[in-house]
This record gives C-alpha cells, structure tokens and sequence, in this order.
C-alpha cells in the first residue's frame, strides 16, 4: 500500500490542492519502468534503467540511511551524487577480473551523464504521471563535457588501417567496405551489420536507416559519398553472385556478421598498423567521422541529426 501525505476527503469536500503519494523507491521504479514499457520501450534500455537507478539507491541507503521516501530527495542530494560519481567513485567496483587495488577512482564524464539521464527520464515520467510534485532533478544540469578528440584516429592512422584488408579477398573486402563506410558515414556498429540492399538509394547516396533499428526509435536519412556508394554497390554485387539474402554484410559462408566478431577484424587491423593506446572498435570510428566533421565546420545541430545522438558520445 502506498502511503499518503494526507487522509482522503469526501468529494465535495475537497481543496483545490492534489494530493501526492509518499512513494518508496522501489515503487517509483516501478511505475517509470511500467510506464516506460507501454511506451515501448527496449527492454535493454529497460534494464539500463534499473540498473542505473540501482546505483544511485545503495549510494543513497549507505550516505542518507534516513531517507525512505522519494519525496524526500533534493536537488542538493543529487548534486552530492554527482560530485561522488565524478571525484569518489571507483570504476569497476566489484568486477570480478580487475583487482580492487587497480580500480581507478572518478567515473568519466559521459558515465556520470549517462546515469544522470537516466534519473532524469525516471523523475520525469513520475512528474508527468503526477506521482511526484517536484522534480528535483529538474535544475540539476548535466556534467559539461569537452569535445574529445584523444578517442579518435588521425589521418595517418587510417591510412594505415585501410592499407591492411586484402581487398582481392571477400573477407578482405567486406572489412575494407565496412570501415570506409563508418568512416564516411558515422553509423554505429549495429546499423552497418544490419544494412539491406533496400536501405540504400544508390542515386540520391543516401542510407535510411529503419526506425526498429536506430537507437532512439526513429528512422533517419544519412548521407554518404559517391565513392562509399560505389563500394556499396561492388559489395552487393559480389553478394548477389553468392548469396540469395539481400544483407549486405555477412560472413563468407552467407551468415549474419555479429558485432563482437566485426569488432574483432577491427582490433585485428588496428594491431597490424601498429596502433596503440586506443581502444580500436566500431565506436572509434564513429567518433572519427564526428571529429572529422567538427573540424570542417559542421554545427552540433547537424551533427546531432546526421549521428542520431552521436555529440553525447564525445
């Protein structure tokens, strides 16, 4: 049963003034995740949520052991939160293969925000279903964060990785198309391996990418260069002499490409250039191609629409 602030007055008899119920944290959680569902949303995003909720409560229980009701956390609590995640939290606390004497102490900036955000979707969705009656994550602004360009590869790293697919190899050649493609085009990992000879306009070069497969649930069109469609269309071509499936990226025996296994050719490719200190996946080259852009003029609107989110990942 949920506690109320006050007992409940005949109708008629009531003021103007809604009453809200003291939630727990746990029904609170629950309610967002309900509502959340109905939206529709992924039930990893879903996870996600709990997960990052999780976090903030036992921070809460071991700092403010009084508090047991939602209504009565402030925005100076979560502003106290944030100051923990960035200066005294440790990375990785509790994983089962890094010794706790090498944890490094301060979360990222783009780990602080990414659960901040979460909170606020949560504190949101309470406020617009009238379960709460101020959101005290409402003034509570995001960690700014420079742009960062240490995460990225330069212009002679790429050379050097285009220079090392065998390009008269299938495989090769797949990879090589596969890199140039999110190099020019910023598409995350998961929207290349997905890609259907239907999703591309090879007159107009430009890539839909359907709104079940985007992260944020709507399609969006991308733009790409002549030379990338030309690439597209040799590869779709070479798949059609082989294969009866319109996928455009698959393995040499016809199957689906997975993402832990492309992002293996990456790291594969990066150690033959002799590319060190940087973390060589997918998501490397997506924030290449966003560097790229920034320092050819492109404004963060532009930015935002092409990547689909890609400027709170830099």
């Amino acid at each position: 049963m949920l506690k109320k602030k006050a007992r409940r007055v005949p109708i008629g008899k009531r003021n103007d003034q809604q009453k809200y119920p003291s939630l727990t944290f746990k029904q609170a959680l629950d309610f967002a995740i309900n509502a959340k569902r109905a939206e529709g949303l992924r039930e990893r995003t879903l996870v996600d949520y709990v997960k990052h909720f999780g976090y903030f409560v036992s921070w809460l229980e071991e700092q403010y052991p009084e508090f047991q009701y939602l209504d009565e956390s402030t925005s100076t609590i979560f502003r106290d939160y944030v100051n923990y995640m960035r200066y005294d939290a440790k990375r990785y606390n509790g994983h089962k293969f890094i010794n706790k004497d090498n944890q490094r102490v301060g979360l990222s900036d783009t780990t602080v925000n990414i659960r901040l955000r979460t909170l606020k979707a949560i504190f949101n969705q309470l406020r617009r279903d009238n379960l709460i009656e101020v959101n005290p994550l409402e003034n509570v602004n995001l960690v700014k964060q420079d742009i960062d360009l240490t995460n990225c590869l330069t212009d002679e790293e790429v050379k050097a990785i285009l220079a090392q697919p065998n390009q008269k190899d299938y495989v090769g050649y797949r990879d090589y198309v596969g890199i140039v493609t999110m190099l020019d085009s910023g598409l995350r990992i998961n929207e290349l391996l997905n890609l259907r000879t239907a999703d591309i306009d090879f007159q107009t070069r430009f890539i839909t990418i359907q709104g079940e497969r985007s992260k944020n649930r709507k399609p969006r069109l991308v733009p790409i260069s002549s030379h990338v469609s030309k690439l597209l269309l040799q590869l779709v071509s070479e798949n059609k002499q082989h294969f009866s499936t319109d996928r455009i990226f698959m393995s040499c025996f016809g199957e689906p490409l997975g993402q832990n296994q492309f992002n293996k050719r990456l790291k594969y490719y990066g150690e033959r250039a002799g590319i060190s200190g940087k973390k060589m996946t997918a998501h490397v080259y997506r924030h290449t191609w966003a560097k790229n852009l920034t320092l050819n003029g492109a404004d963060p609107f532009s930015l935002q629409k092409m990547g689909d989110g890609v400027t709170s990942v830099l």
